[in-house]
Formats: C-alpha cells, structure tokens, sequence
C-alpha cells in the first residue's frame, strides 16, 4: 500500500524526537512524508530535523513544547490545518520506574496531562477536522503490553497504556465509516534510551528486546488493516499465552513477579521507562 497515496503528504507525530519517536519520524520521512514534529527535548528535536532534511530531503516543521501544556493541541492543529496533514502518530508518553508511594503528585499530573489529556483532546481535534472536511485519514497510538493487565512499578504508565488501546479499538470502528483509520500499536520491550537506563535485569523469562525502527516499520506496514497490532512474533506468543491459555490471575502474577525481578537490584527503583 502507498501509504502518501491514501493519507496524503504530512504526518504529525507527537513525542518526536528521540527512541520510537525518532524511529517514526525516520519509517516516515522514508516513505517521503513531510513532518510536523513536536517534542519537548527542543535540542534532539532540531537535530533530528536537520537529519532527516539531510538524509531524505524532508520538509519538516518543528514545535518544541511539553505536551502537558494546554496549548499543545491548539498549537499542533494549527499546523495540521496549514499543512492539510491527515496521518497523525501519538507517541509521546510519561512514565516512571518507581513504586507508586514513592512518586510525587506532579507525577500523576503529567501521567493524565501527557498519556491521557492531551492525546485524547488531539485525537478528537483531529478526527473532528478529517470529518467535517469529509477526508479520510490515520491515526497511530502508541500503546504498550504494560497495559495488557496491571503492572506494580509502572501503575499509572501500565493503566494509561490501557486507556490507548481501548480508545483506539472503539474508535476504528466509529472512525472507519468516515474513511478514517485508526490502531494501536501495543509495543513490547523496545531497545529505546530511556528503556535502556531503567537498567532491567532478566531471568530465565526474558522478553523480546525489539529495536525501535523494526517497531514503527510493522506498525505502519498494518495500518488500515489491523486495529490492535503487537510488533513481533514472540510478543504475539505472549499475548497470546497470558490471555488464551492461562487465567487472568495466574497470568497477572506471572508478569508481576517478571517486573519484580526485573528490578529488584535498584534501591529506589526509580528511572523513566
């Protein structure tokens, strides 16, 4: 499928600029997409603009901003219109290694601000432009096997996650009679930087450590045609495993003792996901 063919020109990915992110922007600007491209860490975000004008030509349009804000939707909209942009990636996400006790109350803010607010707010502006103009269109939301039960040290992340996998499932099928095509791309361990500095020790039930352009490849090459989409075989098998085979109860302390393990070495363990 020529994905420019079906949703035009521009894509817009919030949570841009570096691990998924910037694996995004790449399988994107492979496939000749001009980028509106939004991120908080402002200095990655320019630098990986400029590769990519390098490396493929790309037209981009960069807003340094924290997605928490109450501009940020207004502010990405605005350029969604100017650019008549139609395909649209939530990747941006809030999350914290860390006992649930332990975390502060500014924490939670930005987990219902970053993971909830403003994805929810951008996706109703966005499927509410695509409608009214009567275009067809995409949307991707980064979900997460965190948030297929839930999960102790990771709590508000594994719940959020959650929530993006069930608003994108209820809304493929309100969207799609209006030619949009919305899925969930519910990722499983992927070699990202900040994943990487939680510093996860494995036993004998090691997960598959994806890399982050293999992720966003799959993802886009199952737009339009699957609602949930897992990247790779053996995070299917797991799925698969924990929600046909096994009771809900067993499988929930199967993958609680998995994080426990996980990271029982950190004193605080504390570290963004």
């Amino acid at each position: 499928m020529n994905i420019r063919k079906k949703y035009g020109n521009w894509a817009l990915i919030a949570g841009s600029a570096e691990g998924l992110g910037e694996a995004w922007s790449v399988s994107l600007a492979g496939r000749g997409f001009s980028l509106i491209m939004t991120d908080h860490a402002k200095e990655k975000l320019m630098a990986l603009s400029e590769r990519l004008g390098r490396e493929y030509g790309t037209v981009t349009i960069t807003l340094p901003m924290d997605l928490a804000g109450r501009d940020a939707v207004e502010r990405m909209m605005e350029k969604a219109g100017e650019t008549d942009c139609r395909l649209m990636v939530y990747n941006a996400a809030y999350s914290l290694v860390s006992p649930f006790v332990d975390q502060e109350e500014s924490d939670m803010e930005k987990y219902a601000e970053v993971n909830i607010g403003t994805q929810l707010r951008l996706v109703h502006a966005f499927s509410r432009r695509l409608a009214a103009e009567g275009k067809g269109g995409g949307i991707i939301l980064m979900s997460s096997l965190t948030g297929l039960m839930g999960m102790q040290l990771v709590a508000p992340y594994s719940a959020t996650k959650a929530f993006a996998w069930n608003l994108a499932e209820a809304l493929h099928h309100e969207l799609r009679p209006l030619g949009i095509d919305v899925m969930a791309c519910i990722a499983g361990a992927t070699a990202t930087p900040a994943y990487l500095k939680t510093d996860p020790r494995y036993g004998s039930l090691k997960p598959l450590v994806m890399k982050p352009g293999a992720v966003a490849e799959a993802a886009l090459k199952k737009l339009g045609k699957r609602t949930l989409f897992i990247p790779g075989y053996r995070n299917r098998l797991s799925y698969f495993i924990l929600t046909r085979m096994l009771p809900r109860k067993l499988a929930s302390r199967i993958v609680n003792h998995t994080m426990e393990k996980m990271y029982d070495h950190h004193p605080h363990r504390s570290g963004m996901l």
